[in-house]
């Protein structure tokens, strides 16, 4: 078997399983198989892969037909060009996602005095507080989680990137795992969103793989936007900031729901597919 029949029958064998981008994710496995860049593939279709190598690309093809999400069956995946370590106890980060850490560090690069400070509220793979430190290196980083394991594989990331000198890890409970004192020049955070009822509704990938504690966002989806809006003033500094990712639809329950405790929104932001995704409040 060559490299371009492997690509074409795991292709072929993916889309019967409605595998989104069959010949995409055909690609990006071998890639990965082989140690290659994806694109140095397209300048080695007749070489023959040796039998060891048949045998893995159908066992990491059979994985994929089962609906493992790539990101998992590589390990890694790509935010903000940052490669992230990931597996079943942390999110895979979204694309949308990288707006919202965007926003996040040119808010914080744009601060005049001293070493800003941001609050990642829910970490879990550490892909928004590493691409804060990473892009904003005067920035001071605290990341929560609930989740010890998260913790865990986000020290991981921020190890891999050289910016665990400057990012603090709490596992805990949200704002009751920091002390009280503490305040912040921004608290940016990803909650989970997904209404309880839907969370089997959605993708394999998402509804088999992802832990359920970083997708449900209580019966309406709202809950921890609720938490944040009770809760997260008293943590930031007078002119700091917060930003929210939320869900497609969202955006009127949550402003709403911010300015019933007394928060300005200063701003609603859209996605890549022009969905109102990122909202930006002050207290």
């Amino acid at each position: 078997m060559t490299v371009l029949e492997g690509i074409q029958k795991s292709a072929e064998f993916l889309a019967a399983k409605e595998v989104e981008s069959p010949r995409l994710q055909a690609e990006l496995l071998l890639a990965h198989l082989l140690r290659s860049p994806r694109m140095q593939l397209y300048l080695s279709f007749d070489r023959v892969l040796a039998p060891a190598e048949v045998d893995g690309l159908r066992e990491l093809v059979r994985r994929r037909g089962r609906r493992e999400p790539l990101q998992h069956i590589v390990g890694s995946t790509s935010f903000c060009g940052l490669e992230i370590a990931v597996n079943r106890h942390v999110l895979i980060p979204r694309p949308e996602t990288e707006l919202l850490a965007e926003a996040g560090w040119t808010f914080l690069s744009a601060l005049g005095s001293g070493p800003p400070t941001a609050l990642d509220f829910g970490t879990g793979s550490g892909c928004i507080a590493i691409a804060l430190a990473t892009r904003c290196p005067a920035a001071r980083v605290h990341a929560t989680d609930v989740s010890r394991e998260a913790i865990e594989v986000a020290g991981q990331n921020a190890g891999s990137h050289r910016v665990d000198d400057r990012i603090q890890l709490v596992h805990g409970d949200g704002f009751g795992a920091l002390p009280p004192e503490i305040r912040f020049d921004l608290i940016v955070s990803n909650p989970p969103y997904v209404p309880s009822a839907e969370i089997e509704t959605l993708e394999p990938e998402v509804r088999e793989h992802d832990p359920r504690c970083a997708l449900d966002g209580g019966p309406d989806g709202l809950d921890y936007f609720r938490r944040l809006a009770r809760e997260a003033a008293s943590f930031l500094k007078s002119e700091g900031r917060l930003m929210l990712e939320f869900g497609a639809g969202q955006e009127k329950a949550v402003a709403g729901i911010l300015e019933g405790q007394n928060w300005v929104v200063e701003a609603i932001r859209e996605d890549y597919t022009q969905r109102p995704r990122i909202l930006i409040a002050k207290s």
